[in-house]
């Protein structure tokens, strides 16, 4: 078996591992990524598209932004839409002038990827993360097996971005590790359609038929859900079932269709959220998925990793060059406040705005809370905040 030695592993080249690689990078320390999947794969692979504030502060600070600013969307309000109008929720207006950047995940993967080959850092693509060892001693070693064999990285830390069912995640003892989850009774079948948007900002939509949100990657492709019963299967949606859907329920009086054209990309995805606690097992740290999952109504899934690469960066910089350990001690504490705060949201606009198939009680509920939302400018704030930039709350 080959050896290597490096100061971090990182497991999983997603946005939070690749960025977690790119800022200790640029502070000197060195680490080597793994990533199971193909460079292609995850290039390609569409996720989530609106960025908070903070966050795309934090990119930018990193030296990945100039794509970002200059290709993607800044948007200032959303609009909630139900009973077949549309009623704009001005963000900016509401949380102090802050914007979102609607940018999609996978060109956030392109340029950090760009970025750390650019510089020659070392990327290991096809190389599956097989074993992490020896983490309560002080010489933690993390085993992989990739297109060059099998490879024994030896390392100070390892920083497991790999995912709800990664390595990084099963290899804390199930004595330790707390696991806490919820599956929500609805999925959501998304698109990518190269229709030009009919829409400058993203429209939130309860409908009695089911949830339904545009949203938008460029001028000319839209991305666009409808929230689907938990057992339909992609074979039970044609593309005509589809865009018949979503004109019923995104259409208002002065809309009464929405843009239509060739559907590139469709999927569905269920609707659940996961947290484990801790995110810290003595030189092992999670972050991103591998700690937490959230529904994506909140917009909160790469927000929320990025966030933790934020606290985790800082930690290991104080500890690997000052010998400084309150940070790390610290980090699964920090990120769980902000974790179980973005969960309270997500789950917040989740019950909002997917109606019940059976409870009437419920959907009733649910549009007193759409009509508070709307009609009160202390609950439209807390929306707005919450949505633009929730760690500077």
């Amino acid at each position: 078996m080959k050896e290597l030695r490096t100061q971090v592993v990182i497991v999983g080249a997603g946005p939070a591992g690749l960025l977690l690689g790119q800022l200790l990078q640029s502070e000197g320390i060195d680490n080597v990524v793994v990533e199971q999947r193909s460079r292609e794969y995850i290039e390609k692979r569409v996720r989530a598209g609106v960025i908070e504030h903070g966050i795309a502060e934090l990119i930018s600070d990193a030296g990945a932004g100039e794509r970002m600013k200059r290709e993607g969307l800044v948007h200032h309000g959303i609009e909630l839409r139900y009973d077949n109008a549309s009623h704009r929720i001005p963000l900016s207006d509401l949380a102090g002038g802050k914007s979102i950047m609607v940018y999609g995940q996978q060109e956030v993967v392109k340029d950090l990827v760009a970025l750390r080959l650019g510089v020659g850092a070392l990327l290991l693509f096809e190389t599956e993360a097989t074993a992490i060892e020896g983490i309560t001693t002080d010489a933690p070693y993390v085993e992989v097996d990739g297109v060059d064999g099998k490879v024994r990285i030896s390392c100070d830390y390892v920083a497991g971005c790999d995912g709800t069912f990664g390595v990084a995640n099963r290899t804390i003892p199930t004595s330790v590790l707390r696991r806490y989850e919820r599956t929500y009774p609805f999925s959501w079948l998304g698109i990518l359609a190269e229709a030009a948007p009919a829409t400058e900002e993203l429209i939130y939509c309860r409908h009695e038929n089911g949830f339904a949100l545009y949203s938008l990657r460029s001028p000319t492709v839209s991305r666009l859900y409808l929230g689907v019963r938990p057992d339909e299967t992609l074979e039970q949606w044609s593309d005509d079932r589809i865009w018949d859907e979503l004109n019923l329920r995104l259409a208002t009086e002065e809309v009464p269709e929405i843009n239509q054209g060739p559907i590139i990309e469709r999927g569905i995805t269920a609707m659940r959220s996961i947290v484990v606690e801790p995110m810290r097992y003595d030189r092992l740290l999670l972050a991103g998925d591998a700690a937490h999952i959230v529904p994506p109504t909140g917009a909160k899934g790469m927000n929320l990793a990025l966030a933790d690469v934020r606290v985790l960066f800082q930690a290991l910089i104080a500890q690997l060059k000052s010998n400084d350990a309150r940070l790390l001690d610290s980090y699964s504490a920090t990120c769980l406040e902000r974790v179980w705060r973005a969960e309270e949201f997500s789950t917040y606009m989740t019950q909002m705005l997917h109606p019940s198939y059976e409870d009437d009680f419920e959907n009733g509920v649910q549009m007193a809370r759409l009509r508070q939302v709307v009609d009160s400018r202390e609950a439209s704030t807390v929306l707005a905040r919450n949505y633009v930039d929730l760690n500077s709350l």
